[in-house]
């Protein structure tokens, strides 16, 4: 009996194809129709692809017919609590150190006691030129959710 794919076996295939074939994550976003952020994030096991995704990412990829199953199964979402190392990563967790209370109270006094969705969400990366040095743009739509009182 052979091992059963796992998600992990299919994002290190995704990466390795990607990079043998020199591809981007817009130009792989493209190619399936769906937005970067998201095509990143379904590739890392954060998502599930529907099928009709799963089915182009494994042709775009050329990833063994397998690789559709695993490709459309919920996620589980674990990662770790420590504060990473990597440069990036940590920014943006000091940004939500530093401006999650204020994000929280303008949310808020925008909408009342909630949250803002990262289920019914969306985000996208954009670069902007700017004469002292380029500007990176991030921005994130997500449902507001109000709390309910029961």
């Amino acid at each position: 009996m052979t091992d059963m794919m796992t998600k992990e076996d299919v994002t290190a295939m995704i990466l390795s194809a990607k990079k043998t074939a020199g591809m981007t994550w817009e130009g792989i976003a493209e190619k399936i129709d769906m937005s970067p952020v998201w095509t990143h994030s379904a590739a890392m096991g954060m998502n599930a692809f529907p099928a009709e995704k799963a089915a182009l990412m494994v042709k775009v990829m050329g990833l063994p017919q397998e690789a559709e199953s695993v490709l459309v199964e919920s996620p589980t979402k674990i990662w770790e609590q420590a504060v990473p190392t990597d440069p990036c990563i940590y920014r943006f967790y000091e940004i939500v150190g530093v401006y999650g209370p204020t994000l929280k109270a303008l949310i808020q006094e925008k909408f009342g006691d909630g949250i803002m969705s990262a289920i019914d969400f969306d985000m996208s990366v954009t670069r902007v030129e700017n004469p002292k040095g380029d500007r990176v743009k991030v921005e994130m739509s997500g449902k507001y959710l109000g709390y309910n009182s029961w």
